[in-house]
């Protein structure tokens, strides 16, 4: 069964992915609002509203309805500063983000999680990520779409080295390890959102590239 959104809620307007999602939902017939909270103002849009400020003490004065909610929140522990800082957002904001959009009516949440999530690896950034989804299962959402791309490839603000050498690698690497455009990582999203179902879905890197062709 597929759905028709019409208000949805937006964290992480201003990344990667997130400007081409915005890009994509904002261009929707059936989209009447969209709420996206950024640190920095938006370009102004009829069906656009953009509380601006810190995600964490706007939450509180998010106001609904809300049908869907989008997290294209992230980032690295590089540019947080430190494995506590990189926590607080990777973990402690979205999850607070989620529970926020759950009191606003939200039935379906989908987050940009990471390839090899895992609450038990014993690499902290895929243990993070991995406990991250854990709590939102915890939530008790109606419906939950955890999309786990590989190396995100596209054209950044803020340039990062690792990122600009590894790019190419990936798209020699088959299969869901292979490098995913952040625009095709978009698509999926929302075609993901169209999509009703029950419970949890947990969508890897290869389907999410086929899923934003």
């Amino acid at each position: 069964m597929y759905l028709t959104p019409q208000h949805i809620l937006l964290a992480g307007a201003t990344g990667l992915t997130g400007e081409h999602l915005l890009d994509r939902l904002l261009a929707e017939p059936t989209v009447q609002r969209v709420l996206a909270p950024t640190r920095r103002p938006l370009a102004e849009h009829a069906h656009l509203e953009n509380p601006v400020g810190p995600l964490l003490p706007l939450l509180a004065d998010l106001q609904g309805p809300v049908d869907i909610a989008f997290s294209c929140l992230g980032t690295t522990i590089k540019q947080a500063g430190s494995q506590e800082a990189f926590r607080q957002v990777d973990h402690d904001l979205i999850v607070a983000y989620a529970q926020r959009a759950l009191e606003l009516g939200a039935r379906h949440f989908l987050l940009i999680s990471a390839i090899d999530a895992d609450p038990q690896s014993s690499v902290f950034y895929n243990r993070v990520k991995g406990e991250t989804e854990e709590a939102l299962r915890a939530q008790g959402w109606p419906q939950l779409t955890i999309a786990r791309p590989s190396l995100l490839l596209g054209d950044r603000v803020e340039a990062r080295l690792a990122e600009r050498i590894a790019g190419p690698l990936s798209k020699l690497i088959p299969g869901k390890y292979h490098g995913i455009e952040a625009l095709q990582l978009a698509r999926a999203l929302w075609r993901l959102a169209l999509e009703e179902q029950d419970g949890v879905r947990v969508v890897e890197s290869d389907e999410l590239r086929r899923l934003g062709k």
